[in-house]
């Protein structure tokens, strides 16, 4: 027996999505990501000088700061902070443009739910947007877990309070790789196979995180589309754009 959600949706349907590039003057590269009622923005300024913190002779730094809606950045934030710099610290080729820092500016415009998976996934389509060199893109979904058992794929923010656990989990996008050859892993594991990110909050069980495993990345495919189609004018028209 299926789940009833407020919206109506089924527990493997995410909700509508919309991305735009290129909507901050100033900035090198922006996006903008919106997910049902949750909507993200992200700057991209860099690559810049490295300051004496973040000297790397031999890789680029990237340092992400995350704006809350309103108020002081707590906790739960520089947590976001730690993932998303991790996230794409594993995107990025960093290898290129060394003594560097690439600073990642994550605004929340409204959080109805799965709020760092939209930052991610629009701090990818920024990154595009400013020319960072990536491996490939990325996308991020969140998967919940209800006290039935039943996994929920991108709960909304109504959805997030009755729920056990969740699942934070980024997938690589293969057909965009920008590496000759050497693309075709995450690690050990084949692309198609891999995963970047995997955060979890609550308790969950192997079987649960099995679960929301195989649902995330059923749903990695659809917005792997979504993104690349997003992507696709900017990318043709400027072969210098990492994608």
């Amino acid at each position: 027996m299926e789940v009833d959600r407020p919206d109506g949706r089924s527990p493997s349907q995410l909700r509508p999505l919309s991305c735009s590039r290129g909507i901050l003057n100033r900035a090198h590269g922006s996006a903008s990501w919106t997910q049902g009622e949750t909507k993200v923005l992200a700057a991209v300024y860099g690559p810049k000088a490295g300051t004496r913190k973040n000297e790397n002779p031999e890789k680029a730094c990237i340092e992400v700061i995350w704006k809350p809606k309103t108020g002081q950045i707590g906790k739960l934030e520089r947590e976001s902070e730690m993932v998303l710099k991790k996230s794409l610290e594993s995107i990025c080729i960093r290898s290129m443009y060394p003594n560097t820092t690439t600073s990642v500016i994550i605004q929340v415009v409204h959080d109805d739910g799965a709020l760092l998976p939209c930052a991610i996934n629009a701090a990818c389509a920024a990154l595009v947007d400013a020319g960072i060199p990536l491996k490939h893109l990325a996308v991020a979904i969140c998967c919940s877990v209800a006290d039935s058992g039943d996994v929920l794929l991108d709960p909304n923010k109504l959805e997030e309070e009755k729920m056990k656990a969740f699942a934070y989990l980024v997938f690589p996008n293969a057909c965009v790789s920008v590496l000759p050859g050497g693309s075709l892993q995450v690690g050990k594991e084949p692309m198609e196979h891999g995963i970047i990110t995997s955060v979890t909050h609550g308790a969950m069980s192997v079987d649960d995180y099995l679960h929301c495993l195989e649902r995330g990345r059923a749903a990695s495919a659809k917005m792997s589309e979504f993104l690349r189609r997003s992507l696709q004018p900017q990318l043709s028209a400027d072969p210098s754009k990492a994608g």
